[in-house]
């Protein structure tokens, strides 16, 4: 529980590392312009995956081998003892027995939802429709065998930074999870993942807007223009020009770091994808860019073949196919009627 009384420790750890290791590094600003150097965002040249290395390092070779003082263990009166030698000593009393976590953990950690299952339909997961042709099998048209609180529901789980899919476990077979699409995805081409954020962004604008949706195909144009909506890449403000740029492009971050985490922790992904690093940063920014751009091009050729559906337009004919019909230099048949139109016009 979160208490007032707790924001003392709290705040004495963050400036504890900052005294032991965020003074240290280069690009340190500090709470003091007169602490800064002549230029400190030139600097910091610290990615983010360096950035980890460097302070889970800390953790273990500093901080973890604190003398604790009085907090330390009863059973040793008078002995100086750290967090790691505490550690050394319950492996050398109890042993280590290494356990490797399983694939389906990623999909355990996740939230929970107890829905029910519509037929052909799916299930509402947070105001949006998801489905998987698995649903649409009998043995999930009846109530669940769940009993309690949520009786007769199914469950489903989500991951906050990815909602273009959820999970779905079977119950025949524990180890098998489906995925289930949402229904506004089209069933080619890719469209850029967003977060819950964003999900709420779009239900809320269409609420606002008192937007009549009939299909969940009709939200992912709303859906497009919101992710497009941030200033391209070449088009971002400068820091000392608007403060708001800054605010875009952390946006912008934060929801590719997390559409990429989500895709590294789940067992299917072939291999972990490395986190976004400060100076790969803005090529993923474009590349999501461009994702974004292909996404609204596939959703326009996608609803206008839709609205061609069942009419064939016929093309006009070339200038060669029309001067072999009717030559331009010899005048039309008499029972042409656009020989009369136009000699009544000449006439006129």
């Amino acid at each position: 529980m979160l208490r007032q009384t707790d924001k003392f420790a709290v705040e004495r750890q963050f400036l504890t590392i900052q005294t032991m290791l965020f003074e240290h590094l280069l690009g340190f600003t500090g709470g003091d312009v007169a602490d800064r150097g002549a230029d400190p965002e030139r600097d910091a040249s610290l990615t983010l995956a360096q950035a980890e290395h460097v302070i889970a390092t800390w953790i273990v070779q500093i901080w973890q081998n604190c003398k604790l003082g009085e907090y330390a263990p009863s059973w040793a009166p008078g002995e100086d003892h750290s967090p790691n030698t505490l550690f050394a000593a319950a492996m050398e009393q109890g042993g280590f027995d290494l356990d490797f976590p399983e694939p389906s953990s990623y999909y355990k950690v996740l939230r929970k939802h107890h829905v029910k299952i519509h037929p052909r339909r799916g299930v509402k997961i947070l105001g949006l429709w998801y489905h998987h042709p698995v649903l649409d099998e009998p043995r999930f048209q009846q109530p669940s065998a769940r009993g309690g609180k949520y009786a007769g529901r199914w469950v489903v789980r989500s991951d906050r930074r990815d909602r273009r899919q959820v999970f779905f476990q079977d119950p025949a077979d524990h180890e098998t999870w489906h995925i289930l699409r949402w229904r506004g995805l089209p069933p080619e081409g890719d469209i850029p993942a967003f977060s819950d954020r964003t999900a709420d962004a779009l239900l809320g604008h269409v609420k606002a807007n008192k937007i009549r949706i009939h299909s969940e195909s009709e939200l992912l144009e709303h859906l497009l223009e919101i992710l497009g909506s941030v200033t391209p890449v070449d088009q971002w403000p400068s820091q000392a020009e608007k403060k708001t740029g800054k605010k875009r492009r952390v946006a912008q971050a934060r929801e590719i770091a997390r559409a990429q985490t989500a895709a590294a922790d789940r067992p299917t992904a072939p291999a972990p994808a490395d986190e976004p690093s400060a100076a790969r940063m803005p090529a993923a920014w474009a590349e999501h860019a461009r994702m974004i751009d292909r996404a609204v091009d596939t959703d326009r050729r996608r609803r206008r073949e839709e609205a061609l559906a069942g009419t064939r337009p016929l093309a006009p004919p070339t200038l060669h196919e029309a001067l072999n019909r009717r030559p331009m230099f010899l005048p039309p048949p008499r029972d042409d009627p656009d020989a009369e139109t136009t000699v009544r016009e000449d006439d006129a």
